[in-house]
């Protein structure tokens, strides 16, 4: 037996149809024949609409309410969107049918229980097939390189039962059809992109997990006993190796033990899934270093910086030049291979994050920091309020054990525009970064005053200027007795002379404190009543702090 399949199209509504139509999604109305190849996945917001690209397959999440589809949908046919995915039931009027047919835009209901987020990443998954396997159309096996779920029907159609391609986490990679034939445990994994946690438990207990992972022959899984009858199948599976590791399984829902032709042919479909695997793993490479090429192209400026853009879906629009990165500390440290990659993973966290957010954005990692690219709308102040909240969000979700930190760039009109924006970026990124300012988010109308210290310290720096005058007598007084004279100063300045406030900064009793002030003046040979004085000191404490 081999594997075959029919030319299928090209990221189109009737491949996602094709692919992940009965289980998760239906249509409800309109012609899903024509409107080209889907550009991406948006995320409705009522609040803060994104700048759709053209042929964007929309989630109304949380749109129930028929006059409201019927109003998105005139105003997605406007934008040119693919369709509108909204929670089945599908509030299917009149008015919502002639506003399919008025905006041309397809309405599908998605299935009660599947999660959005699975089903985003779902529609991600079959969309980057054809990105996988670029202008060549390469085939393995005679199957499009890649298309996993081309992949699950074929063997689906040998074994004659419905079929799940699983990762090692037994997360769901891509499935086949049928699935309504199989039981109720099933249909819950394939809705929750992930085998239920009872079953794996249980499937761990009874070993099933260690026998597949040693061996490269089909594994037979008796029905689980189950109140419920939820597992009421039996299983076949197999590993699918590269080598020595392990990338994941095939699982096939069927009614008695597998004849030996076909479960030959499971275990020669398990070394063509490997193939497939380790090409979409390559390919996400490629097009990993392929997109950090774009977006570096734009951020330096030069000759192909335009094509750049175009390339990315970014040009002729308003842009916000973001940066992420985690402040500076020891085990931040560039040449510790742990740290490298766990930048990396978050730099990809990064980049999945803008793109469902903004579909219109593009991100690369160039040494420790993820700049990213965010097509916005609006006047400058309200793209950059929505940008620093995408970034607040971001930075919510991902926790702040290593101190993330993301600078929000000026919004650009034009290519060179987006060079001094990345120019800004840097500079807010370098305050975030030593922590001045107590920030994780920052514009630069945020920490501009820092920025500009930072700037004269680096010049005085350069010029080899030393530290003089009373600043400097009181270091040395300091060095030699402890007298903890510089500290006095500064939080006697920072309070702005209130004793009360700056002796509680120092863990001092006021009337130490006052002794201590006594001494600054003594020793220093300064006057804290001149304004002059005052300010000459203050910027000394903050171009050299100590």
């Amino acid at each position: 037996m081999t594997l075959a399949s029919t030319p299928r199209p090209r990221a189109s509504l009737a491949r996602v149809l094709d692919d992940l139509g009965a289980t998760l999604l239906d249509l409800v109305d309109g012609d899903t024949s024509g409107g080209g190849e889907i550009s991406g996945v948006a995320i409705h917001d009522p609040v803060d609409a994104p700048v759709l690209p053209r042929h964007a397959l929309v989630l109304g999440v949380g749109v129930d309410d028929a006059d409201e589809v019927a109003r998105m949908l005139v105003d997605l046919g406007q934008q040119q969107a693919a369709a509108l995915v909204v929670r089945a039931p599908v509030p299917f009027t009149a008015e919502v049918r002639a506003a399919v047919a008025t905006s041309g835009v397809p309405l599908l209901g998605l299935s009660r229980g599947v999660p959005w987020a699975h089903l985003a990443t779902m529609l991600r998954s079959v969309l980057a097939e054809d990105d996988l396997r670029g202008a060549a159309h390469e085939s393995i096996g005679g199957l499009p390189s890649g298309d996993l779920f081309a992949v699950a029907n074929a063997i689906s159609s040998l074994l004659d039962a419905p079929v799940t391609i699983e990762d090692r986490s037994s997360r769901v990679i891509a499935f086949s059809s049928r699935q309504d034939e199989a039981d109720p445990s099933r249909v819950e994994t394939i809705l929750g992109r992930q085998v239920p946690e009872r079953y794996s438990r249980i499937l761990s207990e009874r070993g099933v997990f260690r026998e597949l992972h040693r061996s490269d022959q089909p594994v037979f899984v008796e029905a689980l006993a189950d109140e419920t009858e939820a597992f009421a199948m039996p299983r076949v599976a197999v590993a699918v190796r590269a080598g020595d590791e392990v990338l994941g399984s095939i699982w096939a829902a069927v009614p008695a033990a597998l004849s030996d032709e076909r479960s030959a042919a499971l275990r020669d479909s398990a070394q063509l899934v490997a193939l497939h695997l380790l090409r979409m793993r390559a390919g996400a490479d490629v097009e990993r270093r392929v997109r950090a090429d774009l977006v570096g192209s734009v951020l330096e400026g030069g000759s192909g910086a335009r094509e750049a853009l175009e390339r990315l879906g970014l040009a002729d629009c308003q842009i916000v030049v973001l940066g992420f990165t985690v402040a500076d500390t020891d085990a931040d440290r560039h040449d510790d291979p742990s740290a490298a990659h766990e930048r990396q993973r978050l730099a990809d966290a990064f980049a999945m994050h803008l793109s469902a957010v903004n579909p219109r954005s593009a991100s690369a990692l160039f040494d420790g920091v993820a700049y990213a690219l965010v097509a916005v709308h609006g006047s400058s102040d309200d793209a950059e309020t929505r940008v620093v909240g995408m970034a607040t969000d971001f930075l919510g979700r991902i926790g702040g054990r290593l101190r993330p930190v993301v600078a929000i760039g000026p919004v650009t009109d034009g290519l060179s525009d987006i060079v001094r924006a990345r120019s800004t970026t840097d500079r807010i990124l370098r305050v975030l970064r030593e922590g001045l300012g107590g920030r994780s988010v920052a514009r630069l109308v945020d920490v501009q005053t820092e920025s500009l210290l930072m700037e004269l310290r680096d010049r005085a720096i350069t010029r080899g200027e030393q530290l003089t005058g009373p600043l400097a007598l009181l270091v040395e007084y300091d060095r030699q007795h402890d007298g903890q004279l510089v500290p006095t100063l500064k939080a006697w300045l920072d309070a702005f002379g209130d004793v009360g406030k700056a002796s509680e900064a120092v863990f001092v009793h006021p009337n130490t404190f006052r002794y201590r002030l006594r001494r600054v003046r003594e020793v220093g040979d300064v006057d804290l009543l001149d304004p002059e004085q005052r300010f000459a000191l203050t910027l000394q404490l903050r171009l050299w702090p100590l």
